[in-house]
């Protein structure tokens, strides 16, 4: 599917959900966003706020009003899931924004997001723009359990902190489907494999795999993964995820201990990557830049 293509999920009888590619790092397949076409229509997740109108297209395609839209639910505020958010806000002008209460300030001013972001993104926050600050009295703190009522859909909130502590799965019930942000990992739909994310300062292994649990506890018929697209196998890519995060924190630790040097384990990371081949050699590698650093801090604060 080419960015800002629009499609229909109707495998395991889903109905009202849409999703589409966001183009997000000019890379294909890797970000997406959904639309909920309920009655009272939603927008999950919304990208990096580049490409923010292939949202905006998407609901005109659709023949949603964007006056009807009632939802705007970033799972977490990295803003590869928020950065939209405050675009996506004025646009729509009846929408309220779905968050949860840890990183709820963060919409309302996020200058501290975008500082610690373009720490962690380093050469990829050229991707990025300025999110737009979204009014705090459309900005509604999440805590785990509420409900976000969609009338004829819900979002069940489940809170999945071992990515981000203000990170949340949504489950819909309606269509037996869970929004899994990143907490089962990346979903790649070709060839067909999970593999894992881990950026800093938040990521917490033994966390990260206690919310798969919580996802696999719901029991969904379909994952819908923000990177990238839905996934008709739940358990297998669940349990797939648990066996390539433990390994990849693995790892990540053993290349520290044979080279002694972060930036040399790093490196010898790189060369060992094969998803040059999935994103390209230009993602593939601020990929394992990223996930390496968060797995490195994990083992430093876990020493501690």
């Amino acid at each position: 599917m080419a960015a800002g293509d629009v499609w229909e999920v109707t495998e395991n009888d889903c109905s009202d959900l849409y999703y589409l590619d966001t183009g997000m790092y000019d890379t294909e397949s890797y970000g997406a966003a959904y639309v909920l076409d309920a009655e009272r229509p939603a927008i999950v997740e919304t990208g990096i706020g580049t490409n923010y109108e292939f949202i905006l297209d998407a609901l005109d395609e659709l023949e949603i009003d964007r006056a009807d839209v009632e939802v705007i639910a970033p799972t977490h505020v990295h803003l590869d899931h928020a950065g939209g958010a405050g675009f996506l806000a004025e646009a729509c002008p009846n929408a309220d924004v779905y968050v949860h209460e840890i990183g709820a300030r963060h919409l309302v001013d996020p200058s501290r997001l975008v500082a610690g972001t373009k720490h962690a993104v380093g050469e990829q926050w050229k991707y990025y723009v300025e999110p737009k600050p979204v009014p705090e009295e459309r900005v509604h703190e999440l805590a785990d359990g509420d409900v976000v009522d969609l009338g004829d859909h819900a979002l069940e909130v489940h809170h999945a902190p071992g990515h981000a502590p203000h990170q949340v799965v949504f489950h819909d019930p309606a269509n037996d489907a869970v929004f899994t942000g990143d907490a089962a990992g990346i979903w790649v739909p070709d060839p067909g494999f999970v593999t894992e994310t881990s950026p800093p300062t938040d990521f917490d292994l033994e966390q990260c795999l206690a919310d798969v649990e919580t996802i696999r506890g719901l029991e969904p018929e379909t994952l819908l993964f923000t990177h990238f697209g839905p996934n008709f196998d739940p358990e297998d890519a669940l349990t797939s995820y648990e066996d390539v995060l433990s390994n990849w924190v693995a790892t990540v630790e053993a290349a520290r201990e044979e080279y002694g040097d972060d930036e040399a384990a790093i490196e010898h990371l790189i060369e060992q990557s094969e998803m040059a081949d999935v994103w390209g050699e230009r993602k593939a590698r601020a990929e394992v830049v990223l996930n390496t650093r968060g797995v490195l801090h994990y083992l430093d604060h876990r020493a501690d």
